[in-house]
């Protein structure tokens, strides 16, 4: 299926809105969605030098806008990358990509995948949904902005035990009624 970049953009907020900041699993989110500060930026087609690039450029942008304008970018990728394997593959090479731009001690690259699985989990451990985003998407984040965020939530190490609690207790049924998949809620 081919997702167009309002689509897919439609898709992705209604994650952040309904699981990530409705299920505080990232305690941080709230408020820079609030302010629109969160760039929702979408890379069309699955050439994979051109998305390397474009998250490169992406990069630059984010550290040549002040952080009260644009705080943290998600470069959603909804045409390619379906492969989890495939997708963790590239989010490497896009780190090492990144540091050899300068990027490092500045900005970290976070990833979301429709189908994110951690290491040692099962494929249907809804522990993994903390990390399941309606389209592969490559989350840039300020370190500055990381910082400030841990200094202000005291219990920051306990964000991923809060996740796996409250994941628990919504159960699979739970998660899929959130309906935060690709083409949840219709056209934008």
């Amino acid at each position: 299926m081919t997702f167009d970049a309002d689509q897919a953009i439609a898709d992705t907020r209604r994650w952040v809105d309904r699981a990530v900041i409705g299920l505080q699993l990232c305690p941080f989110a709230k408020a820079v969605q609030a302010k629109g500060q969160v760039h929702y930026a979408v890379h069309p087609g699955d050439d994979l030098d051109q998305l390397a690039e474009r998250l490169l450029a992406e990069a630059q942008a984010l550290r040549g806008t002040p952080g009260d304008v644009r705080d943290t970018t998600l470069l959603i990728v909804p045409d390619a990358l379906q492969d989890f394997y495939d997708f963790h593959d590239f989010t490497g090479r896009c780190e090492r990509l990144m540091r050899r731009a300068g990027h490092e001690g500045e900005l970290q690259l976070a990833s979301f995948h429709p189908r994110f699985q951690f290491a040692g989990a099962g494929e249907d451990d809804i522990g993994n949904a903390s990390n399941r985003s309606p389209h592969p998407t490559l989350h840039l984040l300020r370190e500055a902005s990381i910082d400030r965020a841990v200094e202000a939530f005291p219990d920051a190490a306990e964000i991923f035990e809060h996740n796996i609690d409250t994941l628990e207790s919504l159960g699979a049924g739970g998660w899929m009624a959130l309906d935060v998949g690709a083409g949840a809620g219709g056209r934008p």
